[in-house]
């Protein structure tokens, strides 16, 4: 069985986060240059909006256990938001060594995060769960918010 490294669960959400990105600008032609339906907005909107939430709470794990500065980890999320966007930062997180081989957060790691983090990766199948848990309850949370107003 092969582990589960920063590296590697951070590039699966980051290409996962692009392609849903592809799917709804599909979806969004369709709806609003050919007018023939609106389902893919309605389903791909959906799908990239749980893999957002997913890529940054990713983000946020592997910054705080890759040991990134604030910015470094801000810019990571704000890669989110612009379409394609987390495939640049992904090569640009690579090419500094910012995603490790390994994690790097243990039981008496200096911050809360970390040893939060090294609890996590101890406890996998609850750590799925809660990411679960997390990504799911973020969802909802933002489907009663509601889509942005313009």
């Amino acid at each position: 069985m092969t582990t589960l490294s920063p590296r590697r669960l951070f590039r699966s959400l980051a290409v996962a986060e692009a392609i849903t990105w592809a799917l709804l600008l599909a979806g969004m032609f369709l709806k609003y240059v050919t007018g023939t339906t609106e389902l893919g907005v309605r389903v791909f909107g959906m799908v990239h909006g749980v893999v957002f939430i997913a890529y940054c709470l990713t983000t946020v794990v592997v910054a705080a256990d890759q040991r990134w500065s604030l910015s470094r980890t801000a810019l990571g999320l704000a890669a989110a938001i612009p379409p394609f966007a987390t495939l640049p930062f992904e090569v640009y997180a690579e090419r500094r060594g910012l995603l490790g081989s390994a994690w790097l957060s243990a039981p008496d790691s200096p911050s809360a995060v970390q040893r939060a983090v090294s609890w996590l990766l101890g406890h996998a199948a609850l750590a799925l769960g809660l990411a679960v848990l997390a990504v799911g309850g973020l969802t909802t949370a933002a489907l009663v918010v509601g889509p942005p107003v313009g």
